[in-house]
C-alpha cells in the first residue's frame, strides 16, 4: 500500500487508526518458510501477543501458521479464529497452576518454565505431554528489557537446573515432548543465537521421547534506513544444517518450531494520527498530535524508534520537529526528527507499528483506543471499531449516594 492509501484511510477515520498491510505479513511468513525450506518438519507459531486482533489471527491461520500464546484469553481468541488446539502452544510466565490446567483441558500444547509448577502439574497430570522452557543464559538481544535469556531473567528454567527437571520427570513419570528457549527480541548476532541453540540441543539429548524443539524467535527487523536486521537466510542455512545433524544423532526426525511475532507483523503496521497544533518554543518546534502513549507506548517504554513521515506533505522541505502527544505526561514519540514540513491538520504516520503497539494501548486520560484496519487485496477492512464513550462506561458501576458527605 502507498502513502495515498494511508492518508485516505486516516481522513475517513474518526480519530487515530492502526493500519496493517496483509501482503507484507504474507511476505514475511513466506520468507521465513523459504529460509528453512530444508527442514522436513517445520512449524511456525505466530506469537499473537504482538498483535492479537482476531482477524489478523484468522489471516495467520489461513496461511498455515500455528499460534504461540501466553494467556488463557489468547488461547480462546486462537480457538475462536479457527486454530485447532493441537496447533496452539501455551507459553505463560507466572500464571497459576489452575490456568495451565484449564488450557490443558482444551488440548493445547503446554510449555512450562517453573520447577514448582512443573512438579505440581506432572504429579496431577503425568499423561499430558509437556514442553519445558529453558533459560540458556544467553543475551541475544541488544536491550535488557526485551532480552529474556540472560541469567537474571524471570523466564525459563535455568540450564543449571536440568538435573532437577530430570528428577521431577523420573518421580512423576510425566512425558516431556518438547524443549524450548527464547533469548529475547532484536537478535543482532546469528552466532550468538546458534550458540544458544547448541545449549538447547544438549538439553534435548537429556529427554528421550521428544517430538519437537522450539527455538523461540526475536528476529530483528529494520526500524530505519540502513538498520541492522537478523539475516534470516543465513540463519536458515546454518541452523538447518545443524538441526538435521542433530536429528541424526537423536535418532529420529523432530519438528523444528519458531514463534515469530514482531518479524511477521511489525513492518506491516502503520499508526496514523492528525497534527493538532504546531508549537514553537525558544529552542524546539513541537508537532502535537491527536494521540499519546496511551496509543503507542513503545517510544516511552523502550525508547524504541519509529520512523515518522508526513503523509500530507511527503515531498515538502524538511525541518526538525519533536513529535509529542496530548497526554498530561511526557509522551514524546520522537525528538528533533527531520520531517517534511508539518502544518496543523496534516496526517502523520508512524512506521513499524504492527507489533506491540495496539496490543499495549490503554484508556489513560479516559481516551478512546483507536480503530484497526486490515489492508487486504487493495481494500481497507475495518477489523476493530474506535471506542466510544459507552465503551469507557462498560463494566463500570455507578453507585448512588443518598447523603452528601461533608469534609
Amino acid at each position: 500500500m502507498n502513502y495515498s492509501n494511508l492518508e485516505s484511510i486516516a481522513k475517513q477515520a474518526e480519530g487515530p487508526v492502526y493500519v496493517y498491510d496483509a501482503s507484507k505479513i504474507e511476505d514475511q511468513y513466506r520468507r521465513l518458510k523459504k529460509a528453512f525450506s530444508g527442514i522436513e518438519k517445520l512449524k511456525i507459531n505466530y506469537a499473537c501477543k504482538a498483535l492479537s486482533n482476531i482477524s489478523v489471527l484468522k489471516f495467520m491461520h489461513n496461511m498455515g501458521s500455528g499460534l504461540d500464546t501466553v494467556s488463557l484469553q489468547e488461547v480462546l481468541l486462537g480457538l475462536e479464529a479457527g486454530f485447532k488446539p493441537q496447533d496452539i502452544i501455551f507459553t505463560p510466565n507466572g500464571v497459576s497452576l489452575e490456568e495451565i490446567e484449564v488450557v490443558a483441558e482444551k488440548g493445547v500444547q503446554i510449555n512450562i518454565d517453573n520447577l514448582s509448577i512443573l512438579e505440581q502439574f506432572g504429579a496431577k497430570h503425568p499423561h499430558i505431554p509437556v514442553c519445558i522452557r529453558i533459560n540458556p543464559h544467553v543475551m541475544a538481544g541488544g536491550n535488557s528489557n526485551i532480552s529474556v535469556g540472560h541469567i537474571d531473567s524471570k523466564f525459563g528454567i535455568s540450564i543449571h537446573q536440568i538435573p532437577h527437571v530430570l528428577r521431577i520427570v523420573e518421580n512423576t513419570k510425566m512425558h516431556i515432548n518438547g524443549v524450548h528457549m527464547h533469548t529475547g527480541s532484536d537478535i543482532l548476532d546469528i552466532e550468538v543465537f546458534l550458540h544458544a541453540s547448541e545449549i538447547l540441543f544438549n538439553t534435548a539429548l537429556q529427554f528421550k521421547d521428544l517430538s519437537f524443539i522450539d527455538f523461540g524467535s526475536g528476529f530483528k527487523v529494520p526500524y530505519r534506513e540502513g538498520d541492522i536486521e537478523t539475516n534470516i537466510e543465513e540463519l536458515g542455512e546454518k541452523l538447518t544444517a545443524r538441526f538435521i545433524a542433530f536429528c541424526k544423532t537423536y535418532g529420529k526426525t523432530l519438528e523444528l518450531a519458531f514463534e515469530p511475532g514482531k518479524f511477521l507483523v511489525s513492518e506491516a503496521g502503520y499508526f496514523l494520527t492528525k497534527v493538532n497544533a504546531v508549537k514553537q518554543t525558544t529552542s524546539t518546534v513541537f508537532a502535537q498530535v491527536d494521540s499519546g502513549f496511551n496509543h503507542l507506548i513503545r517510544p516511552m517504554l523502550y525508547n524504541s524508534y519509529h520512523e515518522i513521515v508526513n503523509l500530507s506533505n511527503p515531498e515538502g522541505k524538511e525541518r526538525f520537529y519533536t513529535i509529542v502527544g496530548y497526554i498530561c505526561e511526557t509522551d514524546t514519540f520522537g525528538s528533533n526528527r527531520k520531517i517534511a514540513e508539518i502544518s496543523e491538520g496534516d496526517i502523520i504516520a508512524f512506521k513499524n507499528a504492527g507489533a506491540y503497539c495496539m496490543t499495549m494501548a490503554s484508556n489513560y486520560n479516559s481516551r478512546y483506543r483507536p480503530a484497526e484496519i486490515l489492508w487486504h487485496q487493495g481494500q481497507a477492512h475495518l477489523i476493530r471499531k474506535q471506542e466510544t464513550f459507552e465503551d469507557l462506561l462498560n463494566n463500570q458501576i455507578l453507585i448512588e449516594f443518598n447523603d452528601r458527605v461533608e469534609v
